[in-house]
């Protein structure tokens, strides 16, 4: 009996269920460019999963449904991937260059909130138009 595909509703998954289909469609994406991932069943060092470059570097990533910043990623040399669910776009940044650059270009107090001190991540439900423009350099093309 021949299997029978149905599309799903991504808004019916449960947590665990997004967060497994969201790494395979950043798999598909980050393929495009020559990096191959490998996931891990406990986060690494603050990675979700391993991504291999051609030349064979590799980068810790950790998965995030949204633009986040998280004092225990600071000193990981760890990379965040999202995808802004307005307009469909991958990121990918490093956690503490695009830290800097969002305090400092932005006027964003991050590591000074009280969500950073109680060391809970500070995460951006909806992406205004500097965060938009500062993150243009961070977005992973479409490949279409």
């Amino acid at each position: 009996m021949p299997l029978v595909f149905k599309k799903i509703k991504y808004t019916g998954l449960n947590d665990k269920q997004k967060e497994a289909f969201n790494y395979q469609k950043l798999s598909a994406v980050l393929a495009d460019f020559g990096l191959f991932t490998i996931p891990l069943r406990n986060d690494w060092n603050g990675a979700d999963f391993l991504a291999q470059d051609c030349d064979g570097k590799f980068y810790k990533i950790q998965l995030k449904s949204r633009l986040t910043f998280d004092k225990k990623y600071t000193d990981n040399e760890l990379y965040i991937c999202f995808r802004d669910g307005e307009n469909g776009l991958w990121y990918m940044y490093n956690h503490a260059d695009l830290l800097r650059e969002v305090q400092d270009k932005c006027n964003k107090k991050i590591e000074g909130s009280k969500t950073w001190r109680d060391n809970k991540p500070y995460h951006f439900p909806k992406l205004d138009g500097k965060l938009v423009n500062l993150l243009k350099d961070y977005r992973i093309p479409t490949t279409d």
